[in-house]
């Protein structure tokens, strides 16, 4: 299959891009700059310039291709709510192209979208309607798009990670690096998921082959990793204590990370495992951070 892949030279879409070529299909990917489209030549895919402020000139890439794999996103995170919108508008633009063609898009959310509450795992047959995260913005376009005929398909993320990034962890590294503290609320007991890179990049081109349109994937290779051991993991890195804060300081001392840092959203990958035949096999989350060069 010939793939139109937004956010190529990103964090994941970098990953996925080998993962695609190596296995046959051919990737046009999107980037924003002459140092991105030499990346992607240099792997093997051809680039298309664009950019996620201009929704319209993006979706131009979608034009002719089999199916589009959407990872790009605005990870300003002080401007979270408005980046959500921002993707909205992407990913409306893409299905006008896509319209009527049944052809798969891959959609990217986030693991909380599944939650059934009272401290379950989230499910990939469960859309949390009234969730309050504004990522919630992608999946509902999704459903727009899919209602005028597009193969929509959801991949759910957790933290993903290896020895440079991991998601929302990468920074509560920097705060801890800002502060000379690595902390935590309450008991840090509430719980995050994780995955492996590599096996992530897998999910995507497994759910791309085996394409079901309506379809909901969740990127977990853990279920459940206790922030406090996410926090102290950190400390031990950067030679900087552990500290419980009170739920009335995690605004002060978090800022815009507040929000996240007292959620509890373990998740389940169970249905995604059975139906896509996918086995993480990479380092778990906490590994990756001890590997992790602090100093650099």
């Amino acid at each position: 299959m010939r793939v139109f892949l937004t956010g190529a030279t990103g964090f994941i879409g970098s990953r996925i891009v080998p993962e695609l070529i190596g296995a046959g299909h051919s990737v046009l990917g999107l980037t924003r700059s002459d140092s991105g489209a030499r990346r992607l030549a240099e792997a093997g895919a051809e680039a298309f310039r664009g950019d996620l402020d201009d929704a319209a000139g993006l979706a131009r890439g979608a034009v002719g291709v089999d199916a589009v794999i959407h990872t790009a996103f605005d990870h300003d995170f002080s401007r979270f709510p408005q980046n959500c919108e921002k993707d909205r508008s992407v990913i409306r633009a893409i299905g006008e192209v896509l319209a009527g063609s049944r052809r798969p898009f891959l959609i990217t959310s986030g693991i909380g979208m599944g939650s059934v509450g009272h401290g379950e795992p989230a499910r990939e047959d469960v859309f949390d309607l009234d969730h309050p995260n504004p990522r919630i913005a992608s999946e509902l376009a999704g459903a727009e798009v899919a209602a005028k005929g597009v193969g929509v398909a959801i991949v759910r993320l957790s933290q993903i990670h290896d020895t440079r990034k991991q998601g929302l962890v990468t920074p509560l590294i920097e705060l801890a690096k800002r502060t000379g503290v690595s902390a935590y609320l309450g008991q840090g007991d509430n719980r995050w998921p994780a995955a492996p890179i590599a096996d992530v990049a897998r999910l995507y081109r497994l759910a791309l082959e085996r394409h079901e349109t309506g379809a909901r994937w969740h990127a977990v290779a853990e279920e459940r990793i206790p922030l406090r051991a996410i926090a102290e993991t950190i400390a031990a890195g950067l030679g900087v204590p552990t500290r419980s804060l009170a739920p009335e300081e995690a605004a002060h001392h978090f800022g815009w990370l507040a929000g996240f840092a007292g959620m509890d959203m373990p998740a389940s990958s169970a249905l995604t495992r059975e139906r896509l035949d996918w086995h993480p096999t990479g380092p778990g989350l906490v590994e990756d951070l001890r590997n992790m060069d602090y100093a650099s």
